[in-house]
């Protein structure tokens, strides 16, 4: 295929996040969960058959799945690769400065930048700084990519930790976090340290979004005493 041709592509497959409608909706779903498209439409604020035509679209183009249970469709992101795609772009935008009117939005504000899932991984500061304490102890390393170590690998499994591998997603990888501009941890030990970590409540979900809260126990996750203290609101 000559470049030109793959610009072509590139282009239209660019297309369909080039919508604001469709951009929420992929935002929205970077949850981890399946919506179903009513309430996708509630979300965007469209009609019924408006969603529609927006959700056939990214299926489409491949950037969401559907599930089919009974007379019911859910649509779900496609995996995790396209999830670290939309959180990666979402942080490269330009971002304004939001007013917020009320103490109550302003807490929602907090606690998403705080500690929050990004698919089925951590982010926020619980997320960037656990890619930090990994580092620093020699968990990962950063020179040829990211990589998990044997040193990485002993304490995955100290903590009960059986990594999950699944056909074309890499043991670890990282995505820019949208919030702190700075990585955090994706692929299969990003998933398994974010599952461990609500299965043990180091963390706990808010309703109503991805946000998440954190408790003391979260140090398990060898994050120094300094950044716990942050990540507990209200200490």
């Amino acid at each position: 295929m000559s470049t030109q041709a793959e610009g072509q592509e590139l282009a239209a497959w660019a297309r369909m996040l080039a919508d604001a409608t469709r951009a929420t909706v992929c935002l929205a779903l970077l949850d981890g969960r399946a919506w179903t498209a009513t309430e996708l439409a509630r979300l965007a604020k469209v009609s019924r058959p408006t969603i529609s035509e927006h959700l056939n679209l990214l299926v489409d183009g491949g950037l969401l799945t559907e599930v089919r249970q009974g007379r019911h469709r859910y649509l779900k992101l496609a995996g995790p690769e396209t999830a670290e795609l939309i959180e990666g772009l979402a942080a490269l935008a330009p971002r304004r400065t939001e007013v917020l009117n009320s103490l109550a939005a302003v807490s929602k504000r907090d606690a998403f930048a705080r500690a929050r899932t990004c698919y089925d991984h951590l982010a926020g500061k619980l997320g960037v700084a656990l890619a930090d304490a990994m580092t620093e102890r020699g968990l990962i390393d950063w020179s040829d990519g990211v990589t998990l170590t044997p040193e990485g690998t002993a304490w995955l499994t100290d903590l009960g930790i059986v990594l999950e591998r699944r056909p074309g997603r890499p043991a670890v990888r990282s995505c820019l976090d949208v919030t702190e501009r700075r990585p955090h941890l994706a692929g299969a030990v990003g998933a398994a340290l974010c599952a461990h970590a609500l299965h043990e409540g180091w963390v706990s979900h808010i309703s109503g979004g991805r946000a998440l809260k954190v408790t003391g126990s979260v140090r398990r996750l060898g994050l120094p005493a300094g950044v716990v203290r942050e990540l507990l609101p209200g200490v």
